[in-house]
């Protein structure tokens, strides 16, 4: 079984067909996918907003958890049996998938697949933003635009550990969410600069903005001297009616300005940084680290809902209705 995006369109554009996996090649493994994990990539997917996405159809699907069936040739290190995760941008919404095996990494065997798969895509993502872009660090003061989604909640997470006050922009409703995870709540339909101010008069040191457009010119303008603004997403724009690229193009505009600012001394030692996750070798380092944080009981990836895999639209419905905190799991069945 796999979930097709057929065209342009909404959720109602992901049907379900009877289909099979073909056998691996040489370096790739066979994986029974058990998770997989619903993102606003796949939103952005819907209306043709995501960066050089595969035309229709295909089949959408970021990230994996599951068990190897069978290797190919030259393949080592895996076995059949193995519990693993992957990182494919496209093509894990199936029951089965081939993958690279220099692209799996293992599961630990206490983590729940479901709970693996929430931190997979999402815990990386966060992880290297704290620690490898930004260098978050005790006594700094973090803003994480949506504080309660898949990636927010675990930024949050991450930066309370390096010992970080954070700021967290999300729904009223979700600010109980919000603190729960150590970070002080602000509504995100308010004056959010205002609000900010009112809390680091000073600035902050690190701003996570999945939002792009015009906020990227707020959460710039609230960075203390030497600060950092992380972007990591353009969702604000999902809904602009032009080319999938022109939100881009304007956003690397205004982060050359600031880089020209900089280099002639006159950005107040700011830092913009792109940030976007991508497999290879130091997703598999950090996707490591990640589960050694889940698996100790120190970073909790929350879980909205769990769907099985045949309704995948339906997990789409729900992210796209901004209502989910934490992530959507969808979880195949192999009877």
């Amino acid at each position: 079984m796999e979930i097709v995006l057929t065209g342009l369109g909404g959720p109602e554009k992901l049907l379900v067909q009877d289909t099979d996996s073909a056998a691996p090649g040489k370096g790739e493994v066979r994986v029974r996918v058990l998770a997989s994990g619903v993102s606003f990539a796949e939103v952005q997917m819907l209306g043709h907003r995501y960066p050089m996405q595969p035309k229709y159809p295909f089949v959408p699907g970021y990230d994996l958890v599951g068990e190897v069936t069978s290797i190919g040739p030259g393949v080592s290190g895996v076995a059949v049996g193995d519990r693993v995760a992957a990182l494919v941008v496209t093509g894990a919404w199936r029951t089965h998938v081939v993958v690279r095996a220099d692209r799996v990494v293992p599961v630990p065997a206490e983590l729940d697949a479901g709970v693996a798969a929430a931190a997979t895509m999402n815990g990386v993502t966060a992880w290297q933003m704290v620690h490898e872009v930004a260098r978050v660090r005790a006594g700094q003061t973090v803003l994480v635009h949506g504080a309660s989604g898949g990636v927010g909640t675990l930024l949050v997470q991450l930066a309370v550990a390096a010992g970080a006050r954070v700021l967290g922009t999300a729904s009223a409703a979700k600010h109980d969410a919000v603190r729960a995870l150590g970070a002080s709540p602000i509504d995100y339909r308010q004056d959010v600069p205002a609000a900010v101010r009112a809390l680091a008069p000073g600035g902050v040191d690190v701003v996570f903005d999945h939002l792009g457009g015009d906020s990227l010119r707020q959460s710039y303008d609230l960075l203390a001297d030497g600060g950092v603004l992380v972007n990591y997403g353009s969702a604000s724009t999902l809904r602009e009616n032009n080319h999938w690229a022109v939100p881009y193009l304007r956003t690397i505009r205004r982060f050359a300005g600031w880089w020209l600012g900089r280099a002639l001394g006159r950005g107040r030692g700011r830092r913009a940084r792109f940030y976007y996750v991508q497999a290879g070798p130091s997703f598999n380092r950090a996707l490591a680290e990640v589960y050694a944080l889940v698996a100790a009981g120190e970073l909790t990836p929350p879980i909205e809902t769990r769907l099985p895999l045949a309704e995948a639209a339906e997990g789409v419905r729900l992210l796209m209705a901004g209502k989910a905190t934490g992530k959507i799991v969808l979880e195949a069945s192999h009877e």
